[in-house]
């Protein structure tokens, strides 16, 4: 019998991700030198004193059980430490902070925990593809917000008129930003904040990259002491610690919101291995080590060296001040997905489609700084060979 799928499922639009990335794997499987500016994948292992730390945790028989719904309550007071070293905030590791399996899956689950059929989630563009199909997947009604260069890649709060956020329950935000390496500033956080409480919309503040920054440590919407009441933070240890395999995060913030977020949890799934979090728990004891703090120089090389690569072939670039993403106009006149295609089959060259994270991202593409800084010359020579 043919089964068709689900019409929430027919309804989200391709996640290019996974096209770019079957691409590249045919590619290789073809014996080409790919090299692979696509998917932010960390290329760097897993620093060793988290890896020891998770040997010593799976050999731990305690730690082959159900986990705690919630997460190990030694993660959550981590996560709170972090909270309160970073950002001067006090969060209470009880109430205001549950363990997450990643960060993806929590921004997924925010829209059920919180949003009901009809009511609108205002989700940004260009943006990470999962707030879009989490509004629809809860069958809210997701309202885009343009994201453009004018406004510095932040979305204008005050363009929203009162009808939109009269219907609104949630908004999505993402600083520093995928894929655009953008920053908001505790000020704007402050009006967002302010325009949250007065229209009562919950804030899903997606904080994954708040570590991987160049020069000014990003803030925390949790600064903005109002923030508690229409608020929450998701923050992973993917990309700060080179953990994207190992699925660990958490959720900060209002005590209602985590409380309805540890409800979708509980029907969905049964946490994360209680030893990956307790590798977590050194993780976070660990940021700052020398190990870590060398990464973020590490992509600060790959930034200038890809940054200064394209602008020497006539790029228009700029580079970002956080994320270990580069964000670029493609050449006049190119559409993103042209743009893309060409670099794949002519250059071995892999990027993401600027409008593979809505239609405001057309004209642009982004590299990953996820190889080394040899490899990235080596790129920029090929693309040099490229006539638009």
């Amino acid at each position: 019998m043919d089964w068709s799928r689900s019409q929430r499922l027919q309804a989200l639009p391709p996640y290019l991700f996974v096209e770019i990335d079957r691409a590249k794997r045919e590619a290789v499987a073809a014996g080409r030198d790919v090299i692979n500016l696509g998917v932010g994948d960390p290329d760097r292992p897993t620093f060793d004193f988290i890896i020891e730390a998770m040997r010593k945790a799976v050999g731990d028989p305690a730690n082959h059980r159900y986990p705690f719904d919630e997460g190990v309550p030694e993660f959550r007071a981590a996560a709170a430490t972090f909270m309160a070293d970073r950002y001067g905030v006090e969060m209470d590791p009880h109430a205001e902070i549950i363990a997450s399996i990643g960060s993806k899956e929590v921004i997924a689950h925010m829209p059920l925990a919180a949003v009901d059929p009809g009511e609108a989630v205002l989700v940004p563009r260009p943006g990470y593809p999962v707030y879009n199909s989490a509004a629809i997947f809860a069958g809210a009604e997701p309202v885009y917000l343009a994201l453009t260069a004018g406004t510095g890649w932040l979305p204008d709060i005050d363009a929203i008129d009162d009808a939109t956020a009269a219907r609104a329950k949630l908004i999505y935000v993402n600083y520093p930003n995928n894929p655009t390496g953008a920053v908001a500033d505790l000020a704007w956080y402050e009006s967002l904040v302010d325009w949250a409480c007065r229209h009562k919309v919950i804030v899903a503040n997606d904080a994954a990259y708040n570590e991987t920054y160049y020069d000014t440590p990003p803030p925390s919407i949790f600064q903005v002491p109002r923030a508690r009441d229409v608020a929450v933070e998701f923050h992973s240890l993917s990309k700060t610690f080179n953990m994207t395999g190992w699925r660990l995060g958490w959720v900060a913030g209002n005590a209602d919101l985590v409380s309805a977020l540890a409800a979708v949890k509980g029907n969905c799934d049964s946490g994360q291995f209680n030893a990956v979090q307790r590798a977590g728990v050194a993780a976070l004891g660990g940021i700052g080590r020398q190990e870590v703090l060398d990464q973020r120089a590490l992509y600060r090389r790959r930034r200038d060296a890809l940054c200064d690569g394209l602008a020497s072939i006539g790029f228009d670039v700029t580079p970002p001040a956080a994320t270990f993403y580069v964000w670029t106009p493609c050449p006049d006149g190119v559409d993103s997905m042209a743009f893309v295609r060409r670099c794949l089959l002519e250059a071995d060259v892999v990027f993401i489609p600027g409008v593979g994270f809505g239609e405001p991202g057309e004209g642009y593409f982004r590299a990953a700084l996820t190889v080394e800084t040899g490899r990235i010359a080596e790129a920029v020579d090929r693309l040099s060979k490229l006539k638009w």
